[in-house]
């Protein structure tokens, strides 16, 4: 575990219902830099994620973030405090245009420059602002919905999936730029594709069956002979 923590999670248990997910897991997040989640499809994953943005409640354990007790926030206020989420499946608004759903996502941003430094950052979206949502490539909702998360000024940006459907040729890009946000705050991603995930990633875990089964630096665990155990479906 990184020796400098902004987020920790101690012995979290969460699932949905009666069907338990997530087992005694401990992980940390530094304050800057990325942080991959690994694990083969239902290893908990996606859990995790959503037990820290709030959307799942956990049934033990606590979270701690900047510092603060979140165990039992809403998630809006866990978004208030710096957590941005942007989640596996339906993360734009389809119908609203690339401008409308940008608006959206700075509505509780009063840094009026906040779009301009999204449009920098995905030149893209910028040559797209008229589109309805719906109609952009894979590639591109990722971009808008990356960009969305960014405009509520995060301190934690957790991504799950973030190139999911996306073509080869558009990953390349949203890797740079995962790298180059993973410089200022802290990113947690959560990717089938190991060698993006840890480009981006300085630290990484390996969930199995629920539990952290691996962890250690993003080289350490690239290299440990256990890894592909751990991956393989």
């Amino acid at each position: 575990m990184p020796e400098q923590t902004f987020l920790d999670i101690r012995h979290l248990d969460a699932g949905y219902g009666r069907s338990q997910v997530l087992f005694d897991v401990n992980i940390g997040i530094p304050w800057r830099g990325g942080v991959a989640v690994l694990g083969r499809n239902g290893a908990g994953k996606t859990t995790l994620m959503k037990t820290i943005v709030g959307e799942l409640a956990s049934s033990q354990g606590e979270l701690f973030f900047d510092g603060r007790d979140i165990t039992r926030r809403r998630t809006e206020e866990r978004v208030r405090s710096g957590i941005g989420y942007v989640p596996q499946e339906h993360s734009v608004f389809a119908r609203l245009s690339v401008r409308d759903n940008l608006a959206v996502g700075s509505l509780t941003n009063s840094d009026t420059s906040a779009v301009d430094r999204v449009l920098e950052i995905f030149p893209k979206l910028g040559q797209r602002l008229d589109q309805p949502a719906g109609t952009l490539s894979g590639g591109e909702r990722k971009m808008l919905a990356i960009g969305r998360a960014m405009l509520g000024n995060p301190k934690l940006l957790l991504l799950d999936e973030p190139t999911e459907g996306v073509w080869i040729g558009v990953i390349e890009e949203i890797t740079e730029r995962l790298i180059e946000l993973a410089k200022s705050i802290a990113v947690v991603i959560v990717e089938q594709h190991l060698d993006l995930a840890l480009r981006v990633a300085d630290y990484a875990y390996v969930l199995d069956r629920g539990r952290v089964a691996l962890q250690g630096g993003a080289g350490e665990v690239r290299n440990d002979p256990e890894l592909l155990r751990y991956l393989a479906p």
